[in-house]
């Protein structure tokens, strides 16, 4: 399906895109949707200026003719969208869409997991920050127990679902509950990623203080156990695999912080509002809402497309300083999808 292949100025590929399907959320994680910011008066947008499924799988049509062949669904929290498992449908049938993944806080699965496999949905990115209930309650701040989490994680995993979790860990808030996640994901085969805790947005009081980078963390897993470092599987992976020694778990992290990968990152974003990014740190994107609303033909959308990716020389963290983090009007992660 790959007709027109792009590079950006940095000669990065497309192959990714990140879809936002809402910006509401059940939680209000301290890291992403402060509660004191989005309180129950903030003002999600309404349907109307959502895209809709038939506009998003349009739009999924023309990306993967530039090379995309990953889509994650994200949000806010995804499972709050309705009808989820049809749009799903919709972008199987899309020639060229090697793979469909979902990232959410899994506190809807129980309710929808069953229609989404049924829909064609095999692999689940879970955030969970702690086992502990006070902190992981804080930290997702509504008091949600990870008990409810956790069982979800199991029923997802006997419908066949391939589960990876995301723990983004905060020094002083959740870094000792690193080796109890990695206790009990290793016991249960499931891949539990580390996250440096970033700068997404301006609403999170985020410092480098606050970051436990990867070999801090690697140092306390260390002392647990023998991890052996697994090569990449494929250009532009994110995550840092290791291997625990005498067993088939995986360990990763997501370094945005430390380790930077800038230079292999090869994914947009489209926002529930239809406007592309080209970085998870942008300021601004550019509108493909209004292009389509407005009666722009494909032809008309791909030369759009190609023009801010070929336009592209995003590389924020590479550059990442105290006063960026602090200064500079970035996207709010549960806007833009994480």
């Amino acid at each position: 399906m790959m007709e027109n292949p792009l590079q950006d100025q940095l000669h990065r590929p497309l192959r990714d895109l990140r879809i936002s399907v809402t910006d509401r959320c059940n939680f209000r994680c301290t890291y992403c949707m402060p509660i004191e910011k989005y309180g129950e008066d903030y003002p999600f947008l309404p349907k109307s200026e959502l895209l809709s499924f038939e506009e998003i799988e349009r739009l999924v049509r023309i990306f993967v003719t530039f090379g995309v062949k990953k889509i994650r669904l994200t949000g806010g929290e995804p499972l709050l969208r309705r009808g989820l498992g049809g749009l799903i449908r919709q972008l199987r049938r899309i020639g060229g869409v090697e793979d469909i993944a979902m990232t959410t806080n899994g506190l809807l699965l129980h309710q929808y997991s069953e229609e989404l496999y049924e829909a064609g949905l095999r692999r689940l990115n879970i955030s969970l920050d702690a086992l502990d209930p006070g902190i992981f309650g804080t930290m997702n701040g509504r008091g949600i127990r990870p008990e409810r989490i956790l069982e979800n994680i199991d029923f997802a995993g006997k419908l066949g679902y391939e589960i990876k979790v995301n723990m983004v860990v905060q020094k002083g808030m959740n870094d000792r509950e690193i080796i109890p996640m990695a206790e009990y994901f290793k016991d249960r085969n499931i891949t539990l990623r580390l996250i440096e805790y970033m700068d997404v947005g301006n609403d999170n009081g985020w410092s480098f203080e606050k970051v436990t980078p990867k070999a801090e963390m690697l140092r306390m897993l260390g002392e647990a156990y023998d991890l052996k470092p697994v090569e990449p599987s494929y250009f532009g992976e994110v995550a840092k695999y290791y291997r625990y020694s005498g067993s088939t778990a995986k360990l990763g992290f997501i370094t945005s912080v430390s380790e930077s990968f800038c230079s292999s990152c090869t994914r947009a974003r489209l926002s529930s509002e239809g406007k592309l990014f080209t970085c998870l740190f942008a300021s601004e994107g550019f509108d493909l809402r209004k292009l389509l609303r407005e009666g722009a033909d494909d032809a008309d959308l791909a030369a759009a497309i190609r023009a801010v990716w070929e336009k592209r020389t995003d590389r924020y963290s590479d550059e990442r300083t105290e006063f960026t983090a602090r200064n500079r009007k970035k996207i709010g992660m549960s806007y833009i999808g994480g």
